[in-house]
């Protein structure tokens, strides 16, 4: 499944990835409209204030302050063209590297890396999330902004981030889940299973799971400090914002071009929207410290 699932991600991503830039600039992600979701920013400010909102929210797992964390290795997990990754590496001074499955990203990622004269201190591969090419206690800071849905196996994710991490390192992580289910809402409906197996299909993912149960995970590996927060009421309405920025005639043809899963995916947009609006795809965050006892491991 893994292989064939990889294989899918890297096309979709390889074939759409121009024109999400050209469309919607360099951040695939979520924008951050305030708490409540009411504040009324423009679309490519409102993806910046989520890497910083995430960054000062996440930051104050198991640390007194702030200021204790200026980090020196950053691995971005899912770098997209590099959005998150170049705007970490040039904010904290430090060196990055961003992975993903899609040569075409890391390709563009390196060139966007080059022009903003970072390519001295950030680098992109190709990699997969599950087995990294990199050693033990790597990193000062595992970044995951909206990669975590397309991992096959969660917990196998999750083991491998703690191990690239450094004790006492930062892991931070914003995915797509769904609701609860340890709840009086009780266990997914078969109309929400079918909702769900929509939003797989279309935009290439096996499964996701609930934020508890990425909690759950978290604890089992001995992490501390652990902090979890839903912001679904803070990026629900960037989904409407791209779909009303996305149907105009240079898109169209620009999907078009794309392929047919890439419209797919336009045309689609709407199953995330509805999603949030009934309370059935949830934004989670997790943000969590790898044991400082793993040094004497």
């Amino acid at each position: 499944m893994s292989s064939t699932l990889n294989r899918d991600i890297r096309r979709f991503y390889d074939a759409s990835s121009a024109l999400w830039e050209r469309t919607w600039g360099e951040h695939m992600h979520h924008g951050y409209y305030g708490r409540s979701g009411t504040r009324r920013v423009p679309r490519r400010q409102a993806q910046i204030d989520l890497i910083e909102e995430f960054w000062n929210w996440g930051v104050k797992a198991g640390t007194p302050s702030a200021s204790e964390d200026r980090p020196q290795q950053i691995l971005d997990v899912g770098c997209g063209i590099g959005g998150s990754t170049l705007y970490l590496a040039e904010t904290f001074n430090a060196r990055a590297t961003g992975i993903t499955l899609s040569p075409v990203q890391a390709d563009r990622a390196s060139e966007r890396a080059a022009a903003a004269g970072l390519d001295d201190r950030v680098r992109f591969e190709v990699a997969d999330a599950l087995a990294m090419p990199f050693p033990d206690n790597s990193f000062d800071i595992v970044w995951s902004l909206e990669s975590g849905e397309h991992m096959p196996d969660k917990a196998k994710f999750l083991r491998e981030c703690d191990r690239v991490l450094r004790p006492g390192g930062l892991f931070l992580m914003a995915t797509w889940c769904h609701r609860p289910t340890a709840s009086l809402a009780g266990a997914l409906t078969d109309e929400e299973r079918r909702h769900l197996n929509e939003i797989y299909r279309v935009y290439c993912l096996p499964y996701v799971i609930s934020l508890p149960d990425y909690e759950e995970i978290a604890r089992a590996l001995g992490w501390e400090g652990i902090l979890t927060a839903d912001w679904s009421a803070a990026v629900a309405p960037f989904w409407d914002v791209v779909i009303a920025s996305a149907f105009n005639l240079e898109t169209i043809q620009g999907l078009v071009s794309s392929g047919w899963q890439t419209v797919q995916a336009a045309l689609s947009l709407g199953l995330m929207s509805k999603g949030y609006a009934r309370g059935l795809i949830r934004f989670g965050l997790l943000a969590a410290r790898k044991s400082e006892y793993s040094r004497a491991l």
